[in-house]
This record gives structure tokens, sequence and C-alpha cells, in this order.
């Protein structure tokens, strides 16, 4: 097993590693996950295609690791929302849409290809079942912040919680399809802009603020 792959890498196989990350992303992004090669990918990085091996076992990991330390993060984001006992309801549902939001701005192309590649693409087993446990976490967690909104009258009864959580995945998530971070929205107006229209259809009357 080589150096890089078990955590003693020197500093050029590291930003070796980095950059063979870095244009996987731009392919996958560009061709998706299912139509790019390692071929490709050592091509882009100007390297022969077993040099990839150094690094990685095979697509699967390398896409894993594009998106994982993006979804994991979403997931800490969102877990710490719900365990501050400072943000009523209303306040943790607009962190709720920033933790998501400003991921996309932060990390546009992974979040994309998260999505697409890592999510909603049935392609590689391999990836979709290392994913599986941390969306549904993530899903799981939407819902509780939805339920719990419902139970103390902050947020209204318009529905079933998951139902609603998944709504609003599905508009922060359609970011993906359209988004540029290099474009006319700044991520802060497109915040308030989701906020308002999630927080004026759930939260009562009395609440928002």
């Amino acid at each position: 097993m080589s150096q890089a792959r078990t955590g003693a890498a020197t500093p050029k196989s590291a930003r070796r590693r980095d950059e063979i990350l870095s244009r996987s992303t731009e392919l996958f992004d560009r061709k998706g996950f299912a139509n790019t090669s390692l071929h490709d990918i050592a091509g882009a990085v100007g390297i022969k295609r077993e040099g990839i091996y150094y690094y990685f076992r095979n697509r699967s990991e390398i896409l894993l690791s594009i998106i994982r330390p993006q979804s994991d993060a979403l997931l800490e984001g969102l877990r710490a929302i719900l365990d501050d006992s400072s943000l009523d309801n209303p306040a943790r549902l607009h962190a709720a849409i920033r933790n998501h939001l400003e991921r996309f701005d932060r990390y546009c192309l992974e979040m994309t290809v998260s999505l697409r590649d890592g999510y909603f693409d049935d392609s590689d087993s391999e990836v979709r079942e290392a994913m599986s446990r941390i969306w549904k976490d993530y899903e799981q967690m939407w819902t509780e912040l939805i339920a719990r909104g419902q139970a103390e009258g902050t947020f209204r009864d318009a529905g079933d919680p998951k139902m609603l959580a998944f709504g609003i995945l599905g508009m922060c998530n359609w970011l993906a399809r359209w988004y540029d971070p290099r474009g006319s929205i700044p991520v802060d107006d497109m915040i308030k802009a989701y906020f308002d229209m999630i927080g004026h259809g759930l939260i009562v009357p009395g609440e928002r603020h």
C-alpha cells in the first residue's frame, strides 16, 4: 500500500492527491461520474492512468473523497443548530437554510457533484451505500426541526414534517442545477429570499421575525 493511501504522504504527494481531486471534480461536473474514466482523470492531471492507483483504489474512492467532506459538514452544521438551546425554532430554520446554501457558495462544484452523482445517481452502488446513511440522517434532522416547530406552535401544521422537510431540501438542492457563485446573486440575498419563501409559508404570523 502506498504512502499516500496510508496517511504518510509527503507534501508533494499530498499536492498531487489534491490535484487529482480538483481535476476529477471538474470532470465529474462537466461530464458526469458515469462518463468519466480514470484515463480521463489521468490525462487532466498529466500523469499515466496507473499513477492514479498510488492515491486511490478506483473512481468510487475519488468520488467519495470529493463529496463526503461536504455531506459530513452539512450534517454536523445542522446537528449543532438543533442542539443550540439559545435559538428558537424560526432562528433554527434560518440557520439551517444558511448552513445548506452557504456550502453551495463555498463548494459549488463539490455540492453539485454530490447531489447529482452521490445522491440521485444509482450508477455506483459503493458510493450510494456509503452516502445513504449520511443523507438519511440529514433528512431526519430536517424532519425533526419541522416537527419541533409544529409541536411548539411556532410553525404552522402545514402537513407531514417529513414531507415538508423534503420539499425544503428539494428547493435548496435545485441550486445544483443553476447556481453560480460567480454570478450576480450574493448568497446572503439568496438565503433571505429562501427564508422568506419558506418561513412565510411555515411560521405562524406572530412568530415571523
